[in-house]
């Protein structure tokens, strides 16, 4: 804990606080088992977590909605080849609006602090960070570039179209000091895994993968146990 705040101090996504809110703070295990950008130091495992419910509570939603995935993938009818790009410390982008600094506060057994930065766990986070990547990419969205939040497909029919729409996307993320999370991305692909399916040539199916996550879910006998489900 003490390597994340250091770092994070040093990257400028926090500053120390002196709000009267608190909210617990807590690491997690991170999916990918991938390094954690604002905490290169920390367990490379752990993500940083606040419970910002009570905060959620009283927050105004942000109605923008996600694409929904089964819309997105018609899109890929007839292509060929498949780029998936993953941005890295993606919320970490984005800049809380000043003055509401102190709604983020967090505290731990070295401190106070609060975020300068959009962290994980404000209801509104998803909403905004799609805006956001929305806005960057509206005129290729439906084109060749599909977004989910961090997640970006890029599809063509031809090589030749690829490689000239994947070099579109990485001056496009060039040009907004966006950076990819190299290790998660694969380029000029014929078949693909994207947000839970298997994607290639006029056809997707379901990962695997997931179906037999929830094959092998043991059975919930607990409203506990059915909301993890």
């Amino acid at each position: 804990m003490e390597e994340y705040i250091e770092e994070a101090l040093q990257q400028g996504f926090i500053r120390p606080s002196v709000s009267p809110a608190a909210s617990s703070f807590f690491f997690v295990r991170k999916k990918d088992g991938g390094l954690p950008v604002s905490c290169i130091a920390a367990c490379s495992f752990l993500r940083p977590c606040i419970d910002y419910r009570v905060l959620n509570r009283h927050t105004k939603r942000f109605a923008y909605p996600l694409p929904l995935i089964p819309a997105a993938l018609e899109q890929l009818r007839h292509a060929t080849l498949f780029t998936k790009l993953d941005l890295r410390s993606a919320y970490n982008l984005i800049r809380i609006r000043p003055g509401d600094e102190w709604k983020t506060a967090f505290v731990t057994p070295n401190g106070h602090y609060e975020y300068k930065v959009m962290p994980f766990g404000l209801v509104n986070a998803p909403a905004v960070f799609q805006s956001f990547m929305n806005e960057i990419f509206r005129d290729l969205l439906g084109k060749f570039v599909i977004i989910y939040l961090d997640d970006i497909l890029i599809y063509s029919r031809s090589r030749r179209a690829h490689v000239t729409h994947v070099s579109i996307v990485l001056q496009r993320l060039r040009q907004h000091k966006l950076y990819l999370k190299l290790e998660k991305c694969q380029f000029h692909q014929s078949t693909i895994q994207f947000l839970g399916y298997i994607i290639s040539f006029n056809q997707v199916t379901i990962d695997q993968g997931k179906v037999e996550a929830v094959q092998n879910w043991s059975q919930p006998h607990t409203v506990r146990e059915m909301q993890r489900f």
